[in-house]
């Protein structure tokens, strides 16, 4: 069935190439002063190997097709943008294993399987609202992510240097190397469920229930191991599938990493398993729209007030016309305040349509605020509130809210307020660490996976009932 989907797709695409997207408008690319340098990086990315493979594509797509049937939950995370300075072990280790934490709460209380997606190993490039910033009567370029340019202020490093085109490869080449052994070398084995708490979580009210949670399953576990059911006859108690995700807005970089797959003859980017379009970037007739609507890969595109339904719908035709499930996810993000009053017209619409989608909700983008204290940061209280009016309306539309798409780290910082923690505006300036936008910490990752978990058991209950 995957194969024959390909061929279709192979069909509709024949017009198309890796480089078609340059006849398009391209918006949010950075211009690079020197064109040899540019063209000398892509042919250089051009010859390394795949960083992900169109089979692992394959795979995501399957499983994304049973989000979209209700059958499983999305659960997307990592970082607003990855940074060479902090690129360490470590880092990849806590925000994984946060996210294997969420997952068990949220299998646990909803008894699906979860689709675990990392912004990780590619999250580097960042759309920007102008193209010039200015401090202090001195104007130069936006940073735009470190694949790019660099975030200190100072005119030799934000002059856009397509060399860390190459540096971003390498940096996710061993990402995705750590993500992999983590993902099935022992590391994600459900035995190992009460190791993946953060010491400095101690404090916070949902460490407690987790380990509670985790308790029961490792209880489980014991008599399942003595009815024969084992890591050793069961692989997927001994790891998890992991995959990874980014914006695909630097198209040079896509383009040079755009493999044509040897069994299915179909064009895979395989710079990620899973790649979005973001607000700015997914109008009728962009570069970005084009190059997504000929890779194999699932794609994703975030959905905001500015977006009516007949556009989505043509979108939705251009980039999966033959209706494949599991392709298309998208990706809501309007702000607490608004997603009941915008969100219902397009989950109308699309579900009249008849294309298989997965809805999934980004409660971060729409809720940024700005402290008297000069930090930008986003309020838990507000990131909830629009996770509960994404379900409302799925509630009442008779659809199925299938997946959350956050901005989050392992580490312990402080850059989102609220939450059990109840980390305070002043408290932003003691460990105040993004590269860009605020991410939720350890602690109020897990406290949002169980609100979360109560809501799909909500969901459920309800959907139960009507069945009945």
């Amino acid at each position: 069935m995957a194969l024959d989907s390909n061929r279709k797709d192979r069909q509709m695409t024949k017009n198309w190439q890796p480089h078609s997207w340059r006849s398009h408008e391209a918006r949010q690319l950075p211009t690079y002063r020197d064109a040899d340098a540019l063209a000398a990086a892509e042919r250089e990315l051009s010859n390394y190997p795949p960083l992900v493979f169109a089979g692992e594509a394959r795979d995501l797509t399957a499983e994304l097709g049973k989000v979209a049937e209700g059958k499983a939950f999305l659960l997307q995370g990592g970082d607003c943008a990855e940074s060479f300075a902090e690129f360490h072990p470590n880092n990849i280790r806590d925000t994984f294993r946060v996210l294997l934490q969420m997952a068990v709460v949220l299998t646990f209380a909803s008894k699906m399987p979860v689709v675990k997606l990392g912004r990780m190993a590619g999250q580097f490039a960042k759309p920007r609202s102008a193209d010039l910033e200015d401090i202090d009567g001195v104007s130069l370029p936006s940073y735009r992510g470190d694949i790019i340019n660099d975030i200190a202020f100072e005119e030799a490093g934000r002059e856009p240097d397509p060399q860390r085109m190459v540096k971003a490869y390498n940096q996710s080449a061993a990402t995705l190397n750590l993500l992999r052994a983590f993902a099935n070398g022992g590391y994600a084995n459900l035995r190992q469920v009460n190791a993946w708490t953060h010491d400095f979580m101690d404090r916070s009210p949902w460490a407690k229930k987790y380990q509670e949670t985790a308790a029961r399953i490792s209880e489980a576990l014991a008599f399942m191991e003595a009815c024969g059911v084992t890591p050793e006859t069961v692989p997927q108690i001994k790891g998890t599938s992991f995959y990874t995700s980014h914006e695909a807005l630097l198209l040079p970089y896509e383009q040079a990493l755009t493999r044509q797959d040897s069994l299915t003859g179909g064009w895979y980017d395989t710079s990620g398993h899973f790649l979005w379009v973001g607000d700015r970037t997914r109008f009728e007739g962009s570069a970005h729209i084009e190059y997504l609507r000929g890779i194999g890969n699932p794609v994703g595109m975030k959905c905001g007030p500015s977006l009516e339904p007949d556009v989505l719908l043509r979108l939705l035709d251009t980039l999966n016309p033959n209706h494949v499930a599991g392709r298309m996810t998208l990706i809501t993000r309007y702000g607490h305040d608004k997603i009941e009053a915008h969100l219902p017209k397009l989950v109308r619409a699309v579900k009249e349509s008849g294309h298989p989608v997965v809805w999934s909700c980004d409660p971060m983008h729409g809720n940024v605020i700005k402290t008297p204290n000069g930090y930008k940061t986003r309020p838990f209280e507000r990131i909830l509130a629009e996770v509960r009016g994404f379900f409302a309306v799925h509630r009442a539309e008779g659809t199925h809210g299938g997946g959350i798409h956050i901005e989050m780290t392992g580490q312990n910082v402080t850059e989102c307020t609220g939450g059990a923690m109840d980390v305070t505006q002043m408290d932003l300036a003691d460990r105040y660490h993004t590269h860009c936008d605020p991410r939720l910490n350890a602690g109020q990752s897990l406290e949002l996976a169980f609100l979360l978990a109560e809501m799909l058991n909500q969901e459920m209950s309800e959907r139960a009932k009507q069945a009945a």
